[in-house]
Parts: C-alpha cells; sequence; structure tokens
C-alpha cells in the first residue's frame, strides 16, 4: 500500500488495535479458538506487546502484521482496511470514519 499518505496515522490506528482491541474487529482463526480462552489471551497479550516490526516484516511501515511465538504455538497476525460496508478495500485506512479495520489472528499452521 504505497498510496497511503499518513502511514503514521495508520500505524498509529493498527497499535492501538493491536494493543487494545478497540477499533476494529478481531477475528480468531478455527485453530485458535480451539485453544481455549487462556491461551488465547496469552496470544493477545503478546501480540500487543509485539515490537518486532522490521524493514523486511513492515516494508512500509503501517505495523499491520506480525509473526511471533506465544502460548507455545507460531501465530501471525494481519490488519486489513475495508470501507464501512466491509465490501471493498478502504479509500483511506487513515480515514476512520471511512475504514473499518480487520484484525485477524491466527495459527501459523493453518495458513
Amino acid at each position: 500500500m504505497t498510496d497511503i499518505l499518513d502511514v503514521g496515522r495508520v500505524a498509529a490506528l493498527n497499535d492501538i488495535l493491536r494493543r487494545t482491541l478497540t477499533g476494529g474487529t478481531l477475528v480468531l482463526s478455527a485453530g485458535l479458538i480451539a485453544l481455549g480462552r487462556e491461551r488465547q489471551q496469552c496470544i493477545l497479550d503478546a501480540i500487543a506487546a509485539f515490537d518486532g516490526f522490521t524493514p523486511d516484516t513492515d516494508p512500509y511501515g503501517e505495523r499491520d502484521f506480525g509473526a511471533l511465538e506465544a502460548a507455545g504455538e507460531r501465530i501471525l497476525f494481519k490488519i486489513d482496511y475495508f470501507d464501512r460496508a466491509l465490501s471493498a478495500a478502504s479509500s483511506d485506512p487513515a480515514d476512520t470514519s471511512v475504514t473499518t479495520r480487520v484484525f485477524t489472528v491466527m495459527l501459523a499452521a493453518e495458513y
């Protein structure tokens, strides 16, 4: 997404969602749900504390993807930007009035 005008704002909004689970919709994969509430919380806490963003894994500086180990599992997370109807990509991911963030968390084995 090289055409985002305010990458800093997009990254900040992504951090808020990742750390507080507010400002978007959380989607857990079936494998993550099967782990149970306690392990899910451990994984979400690890994602909230995640700071392993590098130019290789986060080339656009949006802090929208990560991979980590938590609760004995390899975890992937991704934040995507949709329009309010969830029918197309957001026209401006920095603008919360036109964007719905979807935060997906899954076991790497499910990818």
